[in-house]
């Protein structure tokens, strides 16, 4: 157990070091959602940009600990190429392993390795952050969404 934790350990700072799809893009063909966790200072925009029915790219800006920086950036990985309806799937079953719930690890991927903050539920925000973003864009919930 202390190999894969360790594996976990290093994907996340792995994504937390060298983000991927870091950094926004000026394009109207994006939604931008901007939303904060103020008891941990984690402040994070998520742009996703579709055509039609796929998701084509995801990007992400802020600040905050690396569990919040990091899973924006493996979100970002996840999303890239998936329809609404699998990025949903992905989201719903995301939520559910930080809960302790059963998971595909072969459809989360490297967001598996988040799976280990159910053991410090202060964290549970961090975790999610970037997720909940990122279902705002999906909805279309605008520009400049705060929370």
């Amino acid at each position: 157990m202390d190999r894969l934790h360790n594996l976990y350990r290093q994907i996340i700072m792995d994504h937390y070091k060298k983000p991927r799809h870091q950094g926004l893009i000026d394009d109207p063909g994006y939604t931008n959602v901007h939303l904060k966790n103020p008891s941990c200072g984690d402040d994070i925009t998520i742009a996703v940009k579709r055509e039609g029915s796929t998701i084509v790219d995801v990007r992400h800006q802020g600040s905050g600990c690396s569990i919040c920086c990091s899973s924006a950036s493996v979100m970002a990985d996840l999303m890239i190429g998936k329809t609404v309806s699998e990025a949903n799937t992905l989201t719903a079953m995301y939520a559910s392993m930080l809960q302790g719930d059963t998971f595909d690890e072969s459809m989360l991927k490297e967001a598996s390795a988040y799976q280990g903050i159910k053991q410090f539920p202060a964290r549970y925000k961090c975790a999610t952050l970037a997720w909940k973003a990122f279902e705002a864009a999906l909805k279309e919930e605008g520009e400049s969404y705060v929370r």
